[in-house]
């Protein structure tokens, strides 16, 4: 089991990186035409929308969805790990 728990810790640390990758470079909107953000958005804003229902960014610029998706995604790894001992 220590194999597949390190595999889903890596999992969810890799995806918390493309999180945070997409955070920042949704500030600088000329990178949006490189290939490597549209692959980081393809596979972060689908998780980032769910979030954006909940808490719709505030004057459409300041997006606070991603404090709630940080903290699903660690409660969610917390939970896997958990069952994973």
């Amino acid at each position: 089991m220590g194999t597949l728990y390190q595999i889903v810790h890596w999992a969810f640390w890799i995806y918390t990186i493309l999180l945070t990758v997409r955070i920042l470079i949704s500030w600088v909107p000329d990178w949006h035409r490189y290939t490597w953000v549209r692959f980081v958005s393809f596979y972060t804003d689908p998780y980032l929308r769910l979030f954006r229902k909940v808490i719709p960014p505030i004057g459409g610029v300041l997006d606070l969805s991603p404090i709630l998706a940080f903290f699903a995604l660690r409660f969610a790894e917390s939970m896997i790990l958990g069952w994973l001992r």
